[in-house]
């Protein structure tokens, strides 16, 4: 018994230090099951900097890292995103229960995380009246025959007054691109811009900033100009 415990006491303080062995791995690198992470950084980096850019921006999807749309979008609301996706486009479910693989935890850490990161708690919008961002909550039904107006009045400048483009910027009437992007990005883009490329945000894309009825005009014009599926064309 005295031999099992002089050898017990000699072994222990082997196997506290065993994490700084040489040769030992680094406890912070150990694997890490999917669903346990619950570092924002690491679940960003894996699950939207691929569409949205590393640093929020820069990505070919909705820059979620902007301090505008992060003033106008309430995590609940990116959270409904996130576990929903958006069906007809190329933003997929994240959530377990609609066939993604982030935990309502994690949903919930990335949507909070990214206004501890690069939000402002609304500084730079203050004072502004602030457009709503979401479609069902916005209840206002847009016109494309204003739209096509409204378009010249605040978009023509940069990307012509048939939305096809100038030296400015590129078109927004493609085919493929109106096929992708849904009514929602249509409306957040028109709200804040796409300011990493040089696109302003609703206020100051002309000489004063856009009503929401404009807003919801130059949506519902953008809408028009998107291909028909082929069971709705006319026949010739």
């Amino acid at each position: 018994m005295k031999l099992q415990r002089l050898l017990l006491a000699l072994l222990l303080p082997w196997v506290w230090a065993c994490d700084s062995l040489p040769g030992r791995p680094d406890p912070a690198d150990r694997y890490i099951i999917p669903t346990k992470v619950t570092d924002f950084n690491t679940l960003y980096e894996m699950n939207c900097s691929g569409c949205h850019g590393a640093e929020g921006r820069f990505g070919p999807a909705l820059p979620i890292g902007d301090v505008v749309y992060l003033a106008l979008a309430k995590p609940d609301y990116i959270e409904s995103i996130a576990r929903t996706g958006v069906p007809g486009t190329t933003m997929p479910a994240f959530a377990i229960e609609n066939g993604g693989t982030l935990t309502d935890e994690q949903i919930t850490i990335i949507a909070k995380g990214l206004n501890t990161r690069w939000g402002d708690g609304g500084r730079l919008v203050a004072g502004a009246k602030l457009p709503l961002l979401s479609v069902k909550e916005a209840k206002m039904t847009g016109a494309a025959s204003r739209g096509a107006n409204t378009f010249k009045t605040f978009c023509a400048e940069c990307h012509g007054p048939l939305g096809r483009g100038t030296a400015k910027a590129g078109s927004v009437v493609e085919p493929s691109y109106l096929a992708l992007v849904s009514n929602q990005n249509l409306r957040s883009i028109t709200i804040i811009g796409r300011r990493d490329l040089g696109m302003p945000d609703w206020r100051e894309v002309g000489d004063r900033a856009m009503t929401n009825q404009e807003i919801a005009d130059v949506v519902a014009w953008l809408v028009a100009q998107r291909p028909k599926p082929p069971s709705q064309r006319k026949a010739n």
